[in-house]
């Protein structure tokens, strides 16, 4: 379970940042060549940051759902929402 005192835990044990592990993961996901799957996991891994404030995280997830509806969805775009948030 989380302790809202640790800041910087995440999942699977790891010390860092939140915000480095949750672009981590989802620049595997463009890595990978799933444009989708790096928003969403992206999206979703800040929503698991209990230490953001409700309306940062909401506005994330509305910047993601509106990139990932795109039909021209370039890996550059996907590239630059993920690297666009500061650790």
């Amino acid at each position: 379970m989380k302790n809202p005192e640790m800041r910087g835990f995440t999942p699977g044990g790891m010390e860092e940042n939140h915000t480095a592990w949750a672009k981590k993961r989802a620049l595997e996901y463009v890595d990978r060549g799933q444009l989708k799957e790096a928003i969403d996991s992206m999206v979703s891994d800040l929503n698991k940051d209990a230490s953001q404030p409700k309306e940062q995280i909401m506005m994330a997830v509305m910047m993601g759902l509106s990139l990932r509806n795109r039909p021209d969805l370039t890996e550059k775009e996907v590239r630059d929402f993920i690297e666009g948030f500061t650790e």
